[in-house]
């Protein structure tokens, strides 16, 4: 990746692990992937959850079984990103059911809550026991999923202070910039900086248009200027934290397309983020 992309700093997703496979064959991978990156001359910054995982309710499940199975899938997470050496884990935390009639609720219930800040602070011990650094959550733009509003991330920081690991936000410039859920001038990433700024660990880079989370590269055309937001972090005292392009394909498109697609963006990003 290093020669091809020339890039030195990366994300696992965990669409390419399960960390409930056995635990034989979690060595193995991590091994592997241990060996890769020292081989490459990468460090993999942290490990994400893909979108395998994130289809699940985790841990805004109705059924607090399904969220306790979400608590555990998470720890085992943790334990698998220590052994390949990564030192930081997040991803999004969950969505409530939906409902029949099919409105979007804009809350989840205080009981609710309270059990999620729980298994936040629990999972903060279980990282710090396996060696983890940093645990991240990222907002989506979605009312069933949490936190989805600054007022609600700035909420959860305050419930969450003292863990035993420090939890932080990973920002995606595709998911503050929804305007059908936020409006033209309050879905921006601005308003998430101006606020949070403090707690953010990390950026993902995507194109889009405003109107979906569409995780295009930097070939389509979209609003996301680079130039504009690496400018965006430099103003804000971000431009240290690491800015990770996350883009999604058909899964029928074939992988030298997707390469190529993937290396004309780095260099589209690069001048601006360099």
């Amino acid at each position: 990746m290093r020669e091809e992309l020339g890039v030195d700093l990366v994300q696992l997703s965990f669409d390419l692990v399960d960390p409930t496979w056995p635990d034989e064959v979690l060595a193995e991978i991590a091994d592997a992937i241990r060996t890769a990156a020292a081989r490459h001359r990468l460090t993999i910054h942290s490990a994400f959850i893909g979108l395998a995982h994130y289809s699940f309710n985790q841990l805004l499940h109705p059924n607090p079984k399904v969220r306790d199975a979400a608590e555990a899938w998470m720890i085992k997470a943790y334990r698998f990103a220590a052994l390949a050496g990564i030192s930081r884990v997040g991803g999004p935390l969950g969505a409530i059911a939906s409902r029949r009639d099919g409105v979007e609720t804009d809350r989840i219930s205080e009981e609710d809550y309270r059990d999620l800040i729980a298994r936040m602070r629990r999972l903060a011990i279980a990282a710090e026991a396996v060696g983890l650094v940093e645990l991240y959550v990222e907002p989506t733009p979605l009312r069933r999923e949490w936190p989805w509003t600054v007022g609600q991330a700035k909420r959860m920081t305050a419930d969450i202070a003292g863990s035993a690991v420090p939890w932080r936000y990973c920002l995606d410039w595709g998911h503050a910039t929804f305007e059908p859920l936020y409006g033209r001038y309050r879905g921006t990433m601005e308003a998430w900086f101006s606020e949070l700024a403090p707690e953010i660990g990390m950026v993902h880079l995507q194109q889009t248009d405003f109107q979906y989370d569409r995780h295009w590269d930097f070939t389509e055309v979209g609003l996301v200027d680079p130039a504009a937001a690496a400018a965006l972090l430099e103003k804000w005292m971000l431009a240290d934290r690491p800015a990770f392009l996350e883009v999604f394909y058909p899964f029928e498109r074939d992988d030298a397309s997707v390469l190529d697609a993937v290396r004309r963006s780095i260099q589209i990003l690069k001048p601006a983020f360099a």
